[in-house]
């Protein structure tokens, strides 16, 4: 379906913000890696110099989430503070250093007819973002988005609405003083879902869709927009510790993927113990995490090692938690673990702990992961460790792009033909 022509007088705010983005998408696709490079530098200057103000809008969002009920899983999500802002100026400065993919030829061959044939990087056009409540989030989409090119419209969560606003009131001054054009970053502030919603319609305006956040938003996009959309994943992220595993390292292991920021997409929901290392250790292990505030829950045998974890339902290996809350299940193999994994698993990040090579191959072939881990943390699937700069986010699908999503996956190809007068007989 493509968008029929409206009047302005009744176009939504939508339709409005998208066709200014649509407007400028051209313009900011001409300019040089040095003019985009510019821009960027002078909004991670403008976002330093805004910090106060930044902060005040959003303390505006966080008693509005406390009136509100949100959980402080969710607040810790939302909440921005100098040092929060920083490393998002520090994002985009981390940006500008990054290669800019747009013009790269990755193939060039000439055939036999003389015909010279080029497959070069190029934007993808106008990028929608529909993401929750991290503020963060609006920095980072736009300085990949402005970086490759795209310009972007932006549909943040209502509960970050006044931070979000702030920062792209402090972007687009920035972007008045270089040659970037200032519609190529658009924010859509109606709270209703209804804008969601015409964002998923809007063919011929938006080339993509990028839904960032929990499972229902994402499977909302997924499943009713007729736009393109590259799905980013829920995080039901497991970690298997295999009989061989060294008790420290795994100890170490888990506490991170749980514990480090139990409120983001990559962190352990299910921790999977071989029955063997379970008898010896897992005692220690719940105290370890209890010491942490961490509720655990499990299944029957976790329950006979240690009486005070609460029994885990069936809906609980389903569920991300992004919380203090972990599940425990004892498995009595490697494959049995492989199996809970190919069941429960949303296919994001996946990790084992084991001495035993064989073991740790087979589970790194076998798990259908973006992101499959070694003896390492799943706390490390993201944009920055992974050296690609801030993400746009995590895809859990397989066409496209996989695993964090950092500039070259913002781009598409064109072939560019030259000729000396050839024609197809």
């Amino acid at each position: 379906m493509t968008l029929e022509p409206q009047s302005a007088a009744n176009q939504s705010e939508v339709v409005k913000k998208a066709t200014l983005a649509k407007q400028a998408a051209p313009r900011l696709a001409a300019l040089t890696t040095e003019q985009k490079n510019r821009a960027l530098q002078i909004m991670a200057d403008a976002l330093i110099t805004e910090t106060p103000s930044i902060i005040r809008a959003n303390g505006e969002d966080l008693q509005r989430g406390k009136d509100n009920g949100i959980s402080q899983s969710l607040l810790d999500r939302l909440a921005l503070n100098e040092q929060r802002v920083s490393a998002m100026a520090e994002g985009l400065r981390q940006v500008v250093e990054l290669p800019d993919p747009i013009g790269d030829t990755l193939e060039e061959f000439t055939r036999p007819n003389e015909l010279h044939i080029r497959k070069v990087r190029v934007p993808l056009g106008v990028i929608g973002m529909i993401y929750e409540a991290r503020p963060n989030v609006t920095v980072d989409a736009a300085g990949l988005c402005l970086k490759t090119g795209n310009a972007v419209v932006l549909r943040g969560g209502s509960s970050a609405l006044s931070s979000n606003t702030r920062i792209v009131e402090v972007l687009h001054d920035a972007l008045s003083r270089s040659e970037v054009p200032v519609d190529a970053i658009q924010l859509i502030t109606d709270p209703d879902r209804a804008s969601v919603d015409e964002m998923l319609k809007l063919n011929g305006l938006l080339d993509v869709l990028i839904p960032r956040g929990g499972h229902s938003l994402i499977q909302n996009v997924v499943r009713n927009a007729s736009v393109p959309v590259i799905e980013t994943g829920a995080g039901i992220c497991h970690t298997y510790i295999d009989e061989s595993a060294v008790y420290e390292m795994a100890l170490q292991i888990a506490i991170n993927a749980k514990v480090q920021r139990p409120s983001v997409c990559n962190s352990m929901e299910t921790l999977l113990l071989h029955d063997s290392f379970a008898a010896r250790y897992l005692p220690s292990l719940a105290d370890q995490f209890s010491g942490l505030y961490v509720e655990l829950r499990g299944c029957p045998k976790a329950r006979q090692f240690v009486p005070v974890i609460k029994e885990a339902t069936a809906e609980d290996w389903d569920t991300e938690y992004n919380d203090y809350i972990l599940n425990v299940r004892i498995v009595d193999s490697l494959d049995e673990a492989l199996a809970h994994i190919r069941q429960h698993s949303t296919m994001h990040s996946e990790c084992i702990v084991t001495e035993d090579a064989v073991h740790a191959a087979r589970f790194l072939q076998e798990v259908d992961a973006a992101a499959v881990y070694h003896n390492a943390s799943t706390r490390f699937t993201d944009g920055f460790e992974f050296g690609f700069g801030a993400e746009i986010g995590i895809s859990t699908q397989k066409l496209h792009a996989r695993g964090p999503m950092g500039l070259p996956a913002l781009t598409s190809t064109k072939y560019c033909v030259s000729g000396n007068g050839q024609i197809r007989t």
